[in-house]
């Protein structure tokens, strides 16, 4: 990959001079990386699921366009080694269940070395912390956002790892294993997370890109924000306009990729599924006839 193309992703996260490795400047390019990148599987809805070679990834970065967690960790370890970074992939899940200890394969995530010191390090959540968090026991604190990291004890055959842990969040809960991962670790469930019709992803729509004061989230047509680990705002996107200025505006991502017949059918397919989740609200809400 040329030094070129890591320019322009620095650029496209508002970085232009990085330095020499150091924890100051690894907070100041997870912080940039969070507020200009937003995590987005937009392009599994538009039918075409780009792979997750990080070189691919590092060039649509690039270009303006975003991703899940095999593409923004993937495309943000390679970033960092880059600049000379010590980094380490991992073979990570997000858990439904605070109390699960299983590592489904269904998250990337990164540990840094760096000063002497290991750090937390992922810009693959959507919701996750703002800055890299010490790689320590512990409860942390980020702008009214309450944080947790403990020892995962290993499951039969697997070894130990970490748990991060988020209350408010849906995904309370994310495990990764110590050992190393590699980019094939994750093919086979990225090909399942993007095409399967059992996967969350292609179910439903969803963006979120985190700031220093919270999180927006895009679901669908709901639109909400998150402060201080509580939802202070809510709406539903109004019609397609207001949608894609909201996909170029609020989440910074280009849709350059997409002609004018592309956005009337990812429209069309984000109004239709949004219908239905409204009517099957409405059906759960209805009381049963006597």
């Amino acid at each position: 990959m040329t030094t070129g193309t890591y320019t322009d992703y620095l650029r496209r996260i508002g970085i232009t001079a990085p330095g020499a490795p150091s924890a100051g400047r690894l907070f100041a390019l997870q912080r940039a990386h969070l507020e200009h990148v937003a995590y987005d599987n937009l392009d599994i809805h538009a039918g075409r699921p780009p792979g997750i070679d990080p070189a691919l990834s590092v060039r649509r970065l690039s270009a303006g366009f975003g991703g899940y967690c095999f593409h923004l960790n993937g495309a943000f370890a390679a970033l960092l080694e880059h600049l000379g970074y010590h980094v380490t992939r991992h073979l990570g899940g997000v858990e439904d269940d605070a109390a699960s200890r299983v590592v489904n394969g269904q998250h990337l995530t990164l540990t840094v070395r760096v000063e002497g010191e290991a750090y937390w390090v992922d810009a693959g959540l959507g919701d996750g912390p703002y800055e890299p968090l010490p790689l320590r026991e512990g409860p942390y604190e980020q702008g009214g956002f309450r944080y947790a990291l403990e020892r995962l004890e290993p499951l039969e055959g697997e070894g130990p790892g970490w748990s991060f842990l988020s209350p408010a969040s849906s995904t309370p809960r994310v495990n990764f294993r110590d050992a190393p991962a590699t980019t094939a670790d994750f093919e086979e469930t990225h090909t399942w997370l993007a095409t399967s019709p059992e996967s969350p992803f292609v179910r439903t729509l969803a963006l979120l890109r985190r700031d220093a004061d919270g999180i927006d989230v895009m679901r669908g047509r709901v639109l909400t924000r998150i402060s201080a680990g509580k939802e202070t705002g809510r709406r539903e996107v109004a019609g397609q306009r207001e949608f894609f200025e909201t996909v170029a505006g609020t989440f910074r991502r280009s849709l350059d990729d997409l002609t004018a017949a592309d956005r009337d059918a990812l429209w069309a397919r984000v109004d239709e599924t949004h219908r239905a989740w409204l009517a099957s609200r409405a059906a759960q809400e209805t009381p049963a006839a006597s």
